[in-house]
């Protein structure tokens, strides 16, 4: 027995010896260490994905440039510019409005007027082409512009243009004919002076028009005396006119439509943030109660949520649903990318921090009246955290780029660091493309997916939508100081797939709980739409994803449907509380819906 303990015991020690010797982690020392922590988090793609995405702009006729002349080094020209998606003519195609940045702060009124760069408004002619129709359309934005959302203010049928900006922000009255008239005066949305970031659109209110909740940055004043100091932003070393932390947090806007004059409600509704540096916003009804509720990511400074009462005014609920991240957070999607029935939220941050993947956990906790919501940070678990330590993340959202059924995301990335050699450029970075492995986790292939993800830019504000009307989803990406990228999906549409369009009447509505009649948008901002296809259900908000300044189509969502045959249930859930269901609709189909009418095959895929 003593012979045979000594030989068990020489026989462990030799298999630990023989053991790789793994680095030990010594803080202050993460650049050499730091894998001993991610190790066990790497993850390999379990197969084939089978898209790609392809470089288009130049061929689609998106010819667009950001930001022009020199950088000063002074924050607000870093962090912009975002795009929208919409329908803005009515024709069934997706156009396209892009934000620019005029140039530097330090611009005279003169070169401001004669610099090339501006917005840019590009109509979808429904051939995969676009064309420019800015100067015929009236909204050649100058200035530092941010970011821009489609909605119908005036619920005459057609889409308005809200811009935001370092400064003022704008509002266009679409006229018809393809021409928008400025109206910022007159509806007040261009009175309040600040750095004006994100924009998200809903009707808050339910009364049947369009409010507007705008992000307040911080309180940026040019001081050339600070020009050449430096500061900390977190471990970074970066100079003092770059450092959001160098400055007082701006307070956000509630803009509630009065008869289409704005009137800001965000203090007397709770939702001004004013401790907040806010970058994106999202409506989403996250309990469920068909009110919608807010969700704000905010940079250097807790993120916030806020809870929809009712009755015009908001709870916040930021800490006791576990949401109220302190880290930089700059993107924002929503959706539920587990197919289990509720939202999740996405959110992309500065590099070293991570991204975040808040899973909806509510009906696995014990809730209270005081914690009506629960939400977990996840994304270690599912792929998405360890990936992105060395990234900063700009644009995001959920999409089904295979249409598989699954809700896939995307993350756009791009540096706010200077290059060493030329502090007038911004480092570039890759982009990622995360493919949602049937509700299991996340895998990276941005690498392997073409052009648009695998080549470094400097990405900032990025959009979703099917423009070549194909059946897959593809990505609009604002670059800051470069050529707009078109990422055009080849292959996605091999599964089948749904585009649903709503629209409402605001004279359209019904009592909700026996309170005061309550109505929809023109553009339905808020429905739940949840589809059922072979034994998968799946749930889209309308107009619940920001992105990072930017927005997808209004009024309309996209389901992957993989490889079911026809669509076993849809349901939709208008703002109004008015609930439709239909069965047997067919898939490879663009399908609209107007508030309690019949679905209307509107056009047809392979």
């Amino acid at each position: 027995m003593a012979a045979g303990t000594s030989l068990f015991v020489l026989l462990t020690v030799g298999v630990f010896a023989a053991r790789p010797r793994r680095t030990a982690y010594v803080p202050g020392r993460e650049a050499d260490t730091s894998a001993e922590i991610t190790r066990s988090l790497e993850r390999g793609l379990p197969g084939p994905v089978g898209v790609a995405f392809h470089e288009a702009a130049a061929a689609a006729g998106l010819l667009f440039e950001h930001f022009h002349g020199r950088r000063s080094s002074q924050l607000p020209e870093d962090m912009g510019s975002g795009l929208a998606w919409g329908d803005y003519d009515g024709d069934g195609h997706t156009d396209l409005f892009v934000v620019n940045e005029s140039g530097p702060l330090t611009l005279s009124a003169d070169e401001l007027a004669r610099s090339p760069a501006h917005a840019r408004l590009f109509r979808n002619r429904g051939d995969g082409t676009f064309e420019d129709v800015t100067e015929a359309g009236g909204v050649a934005v100058r200035g530092l512009g941010m970011g821009a959302a489609w909605g119908d203010y005036d619920g005459d049928g057609d889409l308005d243009l809200f811009v935001t900006r370092y400064g003022t922000n704008l509002l266009f009255r679409n006229e018809g004919g393809g021409r928008f008239r400025d109206v910022s005066a007159q509806t007040r949305v261009g009175v309040p002076r600040g750095f004006w970031t994100g924009i998200s659109l809903a009707d808050y209110d339910r009364d049947g028009d369009l409010d507007a909740y705008v992000c307040g940055y911080v309180r940026y004043r040019e001081d050339p005396g600070k020009a050449g100091q430096t500061s900390r932003h977190y471990q970074g070393v970066v100079p003092y006119t770059l450092n959001p932390s160098s400055y007082a947090p701006e307070r956000n806007l509630l803009l509630r439509n009065d008869g289409g004059v704005f009137v800001d409600a965000a203090g007397p509704a709770g939702v001004h943030n004013s401790s907040g540096r806010s970058l994106s916003a999202s409506w989403c009804d996250f309990d469920g109660d068909g009110w919608p509720d807010l969700y704000v990511a905010n940079d250097v400074s807790d993120n916030a949520m806020f809870l929809n009462l009712g009755d015009g005014r908001f709870r916040d609920i930021s800490h006791s649903a576990w949401v109220a991240d302190p880290r930089g957070a700059m993107g924002l999607g929503v959706g539920d990318w587990e197919n289990d029935g509720d939202l999740d939220i996405f959110i992309t941050h500065w590099i070293a921090q991570e991204n975040a993947l808040y899973a909806d956990e509510s009906r696995s906790m014990k809730l209270t009246s005081a914690a009506p919501l629960r939400f977990v940070d996840q994304a270690d678990v599912f792929g998405l955290g360890q990936v992105a330590l060395g990234a900063i993340g700009w644009g995001t959202g959920f999409l089904d780029f295979d249409n598989d059924g699954w809700l896939d995301l995307y993350a756009v990335n791009g540096s706010t660091f200077q290059e060493e050699t030329d502090p007038s450029r911004l480092v570039p970075m890759r982009s990622f493309l995360f493919w949602n492995s049937g509700g299991h986790g996340f895998f990276e292939i941005g690498e392997r997916s073409g052009e648009p993800f695998a080549v470094p830019a400097v990405g900032r504000g990025a959009g979703v939508a099917d423009y070549d009307d194909d059946g897959d989803l593809d990505v609009a990406i604002a670059i800051h100081g470069g050529a707009l990228r078109l990422a055009r999906n080849e292959g996605g549409n091999r599964r089948g797939w749904l585009r649903l369009v709503l629209r409402a009447s605001p004279a359209k509505g019904g009592r909700v709980a026996d309170r005061a009649p309550r109505h929809s948008t023109t553009f339905a901002a808020g429905a739940v739409v949840r589809l059922t296809s072979a034994g998968n259900s799946q749930m889209r908000v309308v107009g619940g994803q920001s992105s990072y300044l930017s927005q997808e189509p209004p009024g309309e969502v996209f389901f992957g449907t993989g490889e079911a045959s026809r669509i076993d249930r849809l349901e939709v859930r208008w703002p109004s509380g008015r609930v439709q269901s239909f069965a047997g609709l067919p898939v490879r189909s663009t399908i609209r819906i107007l508030e309690g009418g019949a679905p209307e095959v509107v056009a047809s895929g392979r």
